[in-house]
């Protein structure tokens, strides 16, 4: 395949010197200016270096690198003639590098009927489901996808918040269609279901039925199948549906999936355990210059032909891209899901799934001998190996097989990573720092699945021991924390909220000792996630002659009510200098802001001046706008039950004063 030059495809209109016109959300839409030099400034610039915060007055990047970091005096002085960036209190920070995920994935289910629970979807219960696919296939999207697929398909049920606590079976999807083929993929990626129709057309109707290798369908009383697969039962059917991808799909695949990483600040993406046919889909889109983000595959070993790319210009031992898309090694997966409860673990479940012994421990992908010849194989080609692993079980197997092939084939500096590493042990993470493991750990699940990790899959106390970052950072792990899109969406502030607070759906905090604190999960999407990368060098934090690739978010992380971060936006996605993302801004080059010390400070000028019988209760919301000077709008609370909302300027010689009246609201 022929390397041509990426062409970038940016947002149209980039402001260069106020932001406060209205714009649309958008990505990869034509940018009226190119890479030039342009200098950020006005913000909390943090440059992820070092082992604390450490800030800077503005940074400048000129062409696709960042050209200076420092005071904004001296780049005024060195970069007269810079477009200027008034960043207006946001805060910037070095682009997020995707510690695992599933890029091409994820813009395939954009495809697909949209059933994850609440907040993220409409999935609540069998209903919901059956309406929302019945939906779907009657719009012109669902039309379109039946017409690529020939299956109604839909993604991301989960058992665990159903209001039944079960899978939908093939005589509820029977309610959607009996004339059509009905597939649904649970949220975990590792598991189905499907109506009868689809039975009918794999062949899987009678009590006789093997289960597939590596695979489980789940039964009736009778001993037919129920419509529930496990594993490779599931993967059977779902790769022989979307095998079937045409060009179209696959360009529409890489675009949809580039759009949720950029609007998330992700500038380097992974596709993990990528099939041939998708990694072909990936190169031909950067041959035709249509990536603006970077994507580092790692194809899936098992799968035939997986090997051959390593021979494409695609991949090099140098970690360098041709057009935004490179190969970084290989994936392995060696076990399944512990919400799903297929994940190998070597104590049992704490509820064992149904028609399963209460012994029931999740059971092996491939024997032992098998595992070892694929790590082996990847230490022989020196190929960075990343591996799936849930239960401890895999991992013992795992751990296992790298020291068998770092005595076999030496391989001094391989990067290798357990991918999720949910129960992982204390005795396993000492192991790994040994031989020199790294870990992409899944705190995330303490949001979307802490509660049935409790109540179901593990009980305490390994429930609370899951993605424990803090152990695995102080044995000397290099740690990044993930979001595995599509299980989740690929919502960095998410993925952060979860690895500093670990709070559960209902309220519970999982663990508190394993969570790390708000620096320390920025780490693991930033310098950290480049050097599992190798890519340390151009990446992770901002520094003269790196990429100019940043993030630049409303809130800054550190300093606001950390159970909040879950509600910070990225307001925009720069790559190689280009903005290629840009959430609309509020009316007046407004922006929200953090309660800081200047906040408090201006509203209690206010308190002073106003309600001096009565006392603050809290501060509800804070707006804040750059002028010669700071305009505050804040909104706030009294003991009295009273909210109130302001307007205060702060002068640039610290005075304060009432721009407009305190208003009472309600």
């Amino acid at each position: 395949m022929k390397s041509k030059l990426l062409l970038f495809i940016t947002w149209v209109g980039l402001c260069a010197t106020s932001c406060t016109e209205t714009q649309k959300n958008e990505t990869n839409a034509e940018s009226t200016f190119d890479n030039a030099t342009t200098l950020y400034f006005n913000g909390d610039i943090l440059t992820m270096d070092g082992e604390s915060p450490t800030y800077v007055e503005a940074v400048v990047s000129a062409g696709a690198s960042i050209a200076y970091v420092g005071s904004l005096e001296e780049a005024q002085s060195q970069f007269k003639s810079a477009r200027k960036h008034d960043l207006r209190g946001a805060t910037m920070l070095p682009a997020f590098l995707d510690g695992h995920g599933h890029m091409f994935s994820v813009g395939l289910v954009s495809m697909f009927a949209n059933l994850l629970p609440p907040p993220d979807g409409p999935g609540a219960d069998f209903d919901a489901i059956v309406n929302t696919l019945v939906e779907f296939n009657a719009s012109e999207d669902g039309k379109w996808s039946f017409n690529k697929f020939g299956w109604i398909i839909g993604n991301g049920y989960d058992d665990s918040q159903l209001a039944e606590k079960d899978h939908p079976k093939a005589v509820d999807l029977d309610k959607v269609s009996t004339e059509y083929p009905v597939l649904i993929a649970h949220q975990s990626g590792h598991l189905g279901s499907m109506n009868t129709k689809a039975l009918e057309l794999m062949g899987w109707t009678s009590e006789d039925t093997p289960n597939p290798k590596e695979g489980k369908l789940r039964r009736n009383a009778d001993g037919t199948p129920n419509g529930v697969m496990e594993e490779n039962a599931f993967f059977t059917v779902f790769f022989k549906i979307v095998g079937n991808a045409d060009a179209e799909v696959n360009a529409k695949a890489v675009k949809l999936g580039q759009e949720q990483y950029a609007k998330n600040g992700y500038l380097t993406a992974q596709d993990g355990r990528t099939t041939p046919d998708q990694v072909e889909a990936m190169a031909a889109e950067a041959e035709h210059g249509n990536l603006y983000i970077d994507v580092v595959s790692y194809p899936d070993m098992r799968m035939e032909g997986a090997y051959t790319f390593f021979d494409s210009a695609f991949y090099s031992a140098d970690h360098t891209y041709t057009n935004g898309f490179r190969l970084g090694g290989v994936k392995l997966t060696l076990d399944g899901s512990p919400q799903g409860k297929t994940a190998w673990l070597t104590h049992h479940y704490f509820e064992a799934p149904p028609n399963e012994d209460a012994d029931y421990k999740g059971f092996p992908i491939m024997s032992d001998s098998l595992a070892n010849s694929y790590v082996a194989e990847a230490f022989k080609n020196q190929w960075q190996i990343l591996c799936h692993t849930n239960g401890d079980a895999a991992i013992d197997q795992y751990l296992n097989a790298i020291e068998k092939a770092q005595e076999d084939y030496y391989y001094p500096d391989h990067r290798t990573v357990i991918i999720h590493g949910q129960t992982i042990r204390k005795d396993q993470i000492e192991r790994a720092a040994a031989l020199g493991v790294d870990a992409s750990l899944f705190p995330m699940h303490t949001f979307y699945w802490g509660d049935w990790h409790v109540s179901s899959v593990l009980g305490h106390p390994r429930a609370d021991y899951i993605s424990p970052c803090k152990d695995a950072l102080a044995a000397g792990l290099n740690v990044t924390s993930h979001h595995d899109a599509p299980v989740t969406f690929p919502n960095s502030m998410r993925v952060l909220d979860a690895t500093v607070n670990r709070v559960t759906r209902s309220g519970e905090i999982l663990g508190p000792e394993q969570r790390l604190s708000p620096y320390e999960g920025l780490k693991t999407l930033t310098a950290w996630a480049a050097y599992q990368y190798f890519e340390g060098d151009a990446k992770g934090t901002l520094t003269k002659g790196k990429n100019a690739d940043f993030v630049i978010l409303d809130q800054n992380p550190l300093k606001i009510d950390p159970r909040n971060i879950h509600t910070i936006e990225i307001v925009e996605s720069v790559y190689r200098g280009k903005n290629v993302y840009r959430i609309k801004n509020l009316t007046g080059g407004w922006s929200k802001a953090a309660v800081d010390s200047d906040v408090k400070e201006a509203l209690n000028f206010v308190l002073n001046a106003n309600h001096s019988g009565t006392k603050l209760a809290e501060i509800a919301s804070v707006k804040k706008q750059v002028v010669s000077g700071m305009n505050y709008d804040i909104t706030y609370d009294l003991d009295n039950g009273e909210t109130w909302n302001v307007v205060v300027y702060k002068a640039l010689s610290g005075e304060f004063s009432i721009q407009s009246a305190a208003k009472k609201v309600r």
